[in-house]
């Protein structure tokens, strides 16, 4: 389990820089335009890049994410977590099982799991993880949904578990506060700041709704 301090920081706009998802632009300046805007959390989410050049880029963004005070997760690869230093290793149920990956993270990595419905959410509760994503709640072009979990999966995991809990899939500025009210403390997003034409301004609007709705 990461630390208490650390793990106060999982609340806030939760932003996954894909390579396939920037809109032509690099991940590291999605990153910062992101940061710029307010995000508090990025993830690494690569599945095309050879080993090498993803931890490359994988060092650039938790350089980047510490300057800015921000929270770095890497997604899948336990190895490039630990080696480039990031705060945490976010897994799905397909990728490494939660004590396998914990074997590999340094001391006080955090981990976060992607789960569907209760029983998967269930399971990571028991395996101890640091937060748990939930999704997908509306439909996403950016992922292939195989199970969409929906605002009542949310809302009913909320009710059973005490970790932070951040939604995820086909959240915008239009739906946004169903996801907040269903109890969600991060909100997790891919193409409404990788493909958004001005990334910075795209991220201040949802931080700022976040913001509004906590005030």
């Amino acid at each position: 389990m990461g630390s208490n301090g650390i793990q106060n920081r999982l609340r806030g706009l939760y932003v996954i820089v894909d390579p396939e998802h920037t809109g032509d632009r690099s991940v590291e300046d999605v990153t910062q335009a992101a940061l710029d805007g307010g995000a508090t959390i990025i993830q690494l989410r690569d599945k095309v890049s050879d080993k090498g050049p993803m931890l490359e880029t994988a060092v650039r963004l938790s350089e980047i994410c510490k300057r800015a005070g921000a929270l770095f997760f890497m997604n899948d690869h336990a190895d490039v977590a630990v080696l480039s230093e990031a705060d945490g290793l976010h897994v799905g149920q397909t990728d490494l099982p939660v004590a396998a990956a914990r074997r590999v993270l340094a001391p006080g990595q955090m981990i976060g799991t992607s789960n569907h419905a209760m029983q998967e959410a269930l399971v990571s509760i028991a395996d101890q993880v640091d937060y748990l994503a939930v999704g997908a709640i509306f439909g996403t072009e950016t992922k292939e949904v195989t199970v969409s979990a929906g605002l009542e999966t949310l809302a009913s995991i909320r009710k059973q578990v005490d970790i932070p809990i951040a939604a995820i899939g086909g959240i915008n500025v239009s739906n946004m506060d169903a996801v907040l009210e269903a109890g969600a403390e991060m909100v997790c997003v891919i193409s409404a700041v990788g493909l958004a034409a001005d990334p910075k301004a795209a991220t201040r609007e949802l931080v700022e709704l976040i913001d509004s709705s906590r005030s």
